[in-house]
Parts: C-alpha cells; sequence; structure tokens
C-alpha cells in the first residue's frame, strides 16, 4: 500500500483551492486606522509564530536526544525535586508575553478611536450611518444630503462616522480603512478613519443579523475634494427629497439598491440620544460655529 497517497491527495487539495483565495483586505490598508490595525495584526502574527518555533524546536530536541535506543535500554532517570530557575523561566515568559501585546492592543485601540495624529488640525466630515434589515443609511448633515448602499467622502480628510441601528445589532466595517465598529438601536457609537488613496472600498456588516446579512454590503468611494462637492451639488440639484413616508418604506423593504436623495430623516428621526429640534435648522446652511459647538458636545459626553 503506497503510505504517500493520501499525502499527496492532501496537497493536490490545496493546489486546487489556494487559487480561489483572494487577497486578505485587513492586511492592505489605505488609511492611518487600518494601517495601525494592520500592523498590529502581524506583529501578533510574529510573536505567535516565535513561541510556536520555540516549542517545536524543544520538541524535536527532546524526541532526537532523549528517545529510547538500545544504548540506553533499562534506563532510569533519576528522581528530581525540581528546578526553580526552570520553574520561574517557564512562568515569567508568557506573563511577558501577555504584557507585551496588552500593552500594543490599549495603544492601537486608543490610537484608532480617536481622528489620526496627522489630522487633527482638520474638521471632520459627520456621517451618521444607520443599518436596517438589510441595508445601510448614510445621512450627511452638514450637506443636508442621504444616500442608501453607498458612501462618498473627500481624500485625506477626517470622518467621523455615528452608528445606530433600526433593527439588530450590526456591525460597521470597512476593512481596508478602519476596524468594525457595533451599531446599536439604543445608542449613537463612534467611528473615526482617513482615506488616503482615491477609491472604491467594501464595507459591510459583520454581525450576523438575519436571513439577509449576506448581502447587507455597502460601496465607500474616497475622491478628491473638487469631486466630493460636485457631486453633492448634483445630489441637492437632482436627487428627490426623503419624506417620512419613503423612509418607512425603505426601513420595511428587505433589500433596495442604491438610493439617494437631497434630504435626510434625521429631522423627523433623530438618532438615539439626540432631539429632532437639533436636526430642523438648514442643514445646507449650517455655519461653522454651530457645527464646532455640537463637536464639543459630543466631546463632553465622550469624556
Amino acid at each position: 500500500m503506497n503510505k504517500k497517497g493520501p499525502l499527496y491527495a492532501i496537497f493536490f487539495s490545496l493546489f486546487l483551492l489556494l487559487p480561489g483565495c483572494g487577497s486578505l483586505t485587513v492586511l492592505n490598508p489605505q488609511g492611518p486606522a487600518a494601517k495601525t490595525l494592520s500592523d498590529t495584526i502581524i506583529l501578533s502574527i510574529l510573536v505567535m509564530l516565535g513561541v510556536l518555533a520555540v516549542v517545536y524546536i524543544l520538541y524535536i530536541i527532546m524526541l532526537v536526544k532523549y528517545r529510547a535506543k538500545k544504548s540506553n535500554e533499562g534506563y532510569i532517570p533519576p528522581h528530581e525535586e525540581g528546578n526553580k530557575w526552570l520553574e520561574a523561566t517557564w512562568i515569567a515568559i508568557p506573563i511577558i508575553i501577555v504584557a507585551f501585546l496588552s500593552v500594543v492592543t490599549v495603544k492601537t485601540t486608543n490610537a484608532v478611536e480617536n481622528v489620526p495624529a496627522d489630522y487633527k488640525d482638520q474638521k471632520p466630515l459627520v456621517i451618521y450611518a444607520s443599518s436596517s434589515n438589510w441595508k445601510w443609511h448614510f445621512s450627511y448633515p452638514e450637506e443636508g444630503i442621504e444616500t442608501v448602499n453607498y458612501v462618498n467622502f473627500p481624500v485625506n480628510r477626517p470622518v467621523e462616522f455615528r452608528l445606530y441601528s433600526f433593527g439588530p445589532i450590526s456591525s460597521f466595517w470597512i476593512p481596508q480603512l478602519a476596524g468594525q465598529k457595533y451599531a446599536m438601536s439604543d445608542m449613537t457609537t463612534y467611528l473615526n478613519l482617513v482615506a488616503e488613496t482615491q477609491g472604491d472600498f467594501l464595507g459591510r456588516n459583520t454581525n450576523f443579523s438575519g436571513k439577509g446579512y449576506a448581502q447587507m454590503e455597502f460601496t465607500a468611494t474616497s475622491m478628491s475634494s473638487d469631486d466630493y462637492d460636485k457631486w453633492v451639488k448634483d445630489v441637492k440639484s437632482s436627487a428627490s427629497q426623503l419624506t417620512e413616508d419613503k423612509f418607512k418604506s425603505l426601513l420595511a423593504t428587505a433589500h433596495v439598491g442604491r438610493e439617494t436623495f437631497s434630504s435626510t430623516h434625521l429631522t423627523f428621526s433623530p438618532p438615539p440620544g439626540e432631539h429632532s429640534e437639533h436636526m430642523d435648522m438648514d442643514h445646507s446652511n449650517m455655519d461653522h460655529s454651530s457645527m464646532e459647538m455640537s463637536n464639543d458636545e459630543h466631546s463632553h459626553q465622550s469624556n
């Protein structure tokens, strides 16, 4: 019987399956937040590979050096009470590894929760991202427009997504730009990101929320400031307004395509914890002082 047959079969199966694997977008960052997360993932993998390498090397040494053979047949090793230095070493090493990864994780989490350091002098673009079964609604309070299942924003400008849900808990994730953050029905969460290259990026819900979960994807497009301003102007001049009845119809429809509106649902259906009177202002004429005051209120709430 050919004992190598099953081994050849396994390698052949891998040869057929591996070409179907796409590139890992999470390891192809296009923004500072995603770059921080990617570096942390790679560092963690390297640490784990180092641990495995030491374990396997010691395992092989023990198998070769202390295996049973004719020259030591009948050998009985002496009884040992233990070695305090060895015991201290194999207790200390895991503690050091866990402590190191904990410090890295805390620093990474703090970094991605805030506006990237190189962009702190810029005013973030605020976009409300709300989920419903099974779609994403993106509301632009400054521009007074809204989109469904796609979101546009300028390149090299910080974007603050304010997340909540009209249904079950969802998870907002654009792998090449930032980590995931939950969207819930009774609170608003915040996600900061910056795209440093122009292009289209896949976004999706990563939290299982029912039968339409697999189709709950959207496109995030970063574009130049001029193209973004032109797009906003086109939407205001050509798209229809989002009425309360239309919005209720969208919420009740399981799957819809890309939709664009020249007003938002924030005026009649405000996010959790925010009152409609704060949303009734003319968003298209919102001055910078009003937005700065809103951002100050958010900062106090975060603190």
